[in-house]
């Protein structure tokens, strides 16, 4: 793991060194059809999408492609000797506007050199975010950047494709590139306790389908400690809707009447102040709150919240740059994690 301090010189990192294991034996078109049992002019249509095929014909190729790591995307490379100039993002929840303005910012960024976009929405589904990664490899990507929930980390190591991860690790031979959530976590816990905050509470959504979040509690949790204080930890319904959150969190802002609250996400943290200002206190002279993220939308909609904001042109900046590092086959070694710093944007939700 590198972290990059707040100074860093994207163009001088050092990156490192990693081994990349050892290559294995590219499958070959003839051998995908024979585990299928189909002929190779109906692998062929499938991989390039051509003409009607039955659902049924179309799992059974994708099935003999994932079990023999068949990577049409290679094979076609050899062939023709060029890139598709196409990338996969496969992100959680572009419904989300961090989520969104990242996968803006990174389409933005591979248009300008003449690459196009796939997106891909998973909804921290395991099952779809595996058949987006199958779709994928069939529509001849050339690489893939992803957000979304990994528990199909396998696949993705198995597809043979050039990977870069934003915020979700996922093993020593894929990239993954994060801002600083444990030290962003303890900033926005040091901050309340430094403005008076002595009864906290930090608002979650679930920390095991989100392990970022498992940093930020971390780091609050910490802070908490070394301060001698004491806290209380919610843990929101994770795919609760909005109406059902808050409920959640008045009630618990009922039961444990804090003075200082961090959320660890926007989102989360707009709800809090709703039901906070709901329940007549006064922000933030009876209640402060901090949230995390810090996207544009909330910046500019929301000039009320105070948060924690992640360096999103260098996060965009870097995974681009790390993904075509792979494509390209450069000398640059990679490390597993890149962790960028985080700073806090102090509005009226905070005391002055």
């Amino acid at each position: 793991m590198i972290y990059l301090g707040q100074n860093y010189d994207k163009d001088t990192i050092n990156w490192g060194n990693i081994k990349t294991g050892d290559v294995l034996m590219q499958p070959k078109l003839v051998d995908v059809a024979k585990v299928a049992g189909v002929s190779l002019t109906t692998v062929s249509r499938v991989i390039n999408n051509r003409g009607y095929l039955s659902a049924a014909t179309k799992e059974k190729v994708f099935q003999a492609m994932q079990k023999l790591n068949y990577q049409p995307s290679s094979a076609a490379r050899a062939l023709h000797g060029k890139q598709f100039k196409l990338i996969g993002l496969i992100f959680a929840s572009i419904e989300n506007p961090l989520i969104a303005e990242v996968v803006e910012r990174i389409e933005d960024q591979l248009f300008r050199v003449g690459y196009k976009a796939i997106i891909c929405n998973s909804l921290n589904n395991p099952e779809k975010e595996q058949q987006y990664l199958k779709m994928l490899m069939a529509n001849q990507v050339d690489g893939i950047i992803t957000g979304s929930h990994n528990e199909a980390i396998e696949a993705y190591k198995m597809s043979g494709l050039p990977i870069v991860s934003y915020d979700r690790y996922f093993a020593n031979l894929i990239p993954t590139v994060s801002c600083d959530n444990i030290a962003g976590a303890r900033l926005a816990a040091n901050t309340l306790i430094e403005k008076g905050s002595k009864n906290l509470m930090l608002i979650s959504g679930s920390l095991d389908q989100l392990p970022h979040n498992t940093d930020r509690l971390t780091g609050f949790l910490d802070a908490v400690k070394k301060a001698g204080l004491t806290s209380a930890t919610v843990r929101l319904p994770f795919n609760a809707t909005p109406g059902i959150k808050r409920a959640n969190i008045r009630q618990q802002l009922i039961n444990h009447h804090p003075d200082g609250v961090f959320c660890t996400d926007d989102l989360t943290a707009l709800l809090c102040l709703q039901e906070v200002k709901g329940l007549g206190m006064r922000v933030p002279d009876d209640i402060q709150v901090i949230g995390f993220d810090g996207s544009t939308y909330v910046r500019e909609y929301h000039p009320e919240l105070s948060t924690i904001v992640q360096p999103l042109d260098d996060i965009v900046d870097l995974v681009v740059r790390l993904l075509f590092n792979r494509l390209n086959k450069t000398d640059d070694p990679l490390l597993d994690r890149y962790v960028l710093p985080v700073t806090l944007l102090r509005r009226d939700s905070v005391r002055p």
